[in-house]
């Protein structure tokens, strides 16, 4: 019998909270039994095994980062739209960095499909539709924003600029400022 309490999504947020305590990698059906204060047969009714944990988290993550992203979208367009949008995304990664490892976990396509990411997608097309870029273009834009946020906020928390000046946020700003100018005059084919 499954113990009182314990439920596939209540394992999915104690799992997302122990992520941001420990890292990503370090979630396990054992440890998050310990967080739990359960034996690890007790979970084994709600999850397979460490895999289907980490991807539960991850859609928790993603559904959770796509509900924020809407959030401070609402109303917005254009570079005030693109500003909020890469925000959510920087300051959710620092303040829950386990979160935010765990949403950019290799889903199968069947969780993939499943997942806010196409949330997401929307959202960033939502976005690009300010600056009026056609497909396929649409596609490499959704591409280079990815990129340029993701990958600025993975070298910010390993610590990659906080050690020279001027201060990330400065080069954040200009990061987005620079996209803004870039979207506006996207290059002809």
């Amino acid at each position: 019998m499954a113990r009182a309490g314990l439920t596939p999504e209540r394992l999915a947020q104690e799992g997302a909270e122990l992520a941001d305590e420990l890292g990503f990698d370090e979630v396990t059906v054992s440890a998050l039994a310990r967080r739990c204060g359960v034996k690890v047969p007790s979970l084994y009714s709600h999850v397979r095994n460490s895999q289907d944990l980490r991807t539960r988290i991850a859609l928790f993550a993603l559904e959770e980062l796509a509900d924020l992203a809407a959030a401070a979208l609402a109303g917005r367009a254009g570079k005030d739209a693109l500003v909020a949008l890469a925000d959510v995304y920087r300051d959710y990664a620092r303040e829950h960095p386990g979160r935010y490892a765990a949403s950019r976990f290799p889903l199968s396509p069947e969780a993939a499909a499943a997942s806010a990411g196409p949330r997401h997608s929307q959202m960033t097309r939502a976005v690009l539709r300010g600056y009026d870029l056609t497909e396929p273009d649409q596609t490499h834009a959704v591409r280079l924003l990815g990129s340029v946020f993701h990958g600025f906020v993975s070298l910010e928390l390993a610590g990659g600029f906080s050690h020279s000046a001027p201060d990330s946020r400065e080069s954040w700003s200009r990061a987005l400022d620079a996209l803004d100018a870039l979207l506006r005059n996207w290059p002809a084919n």
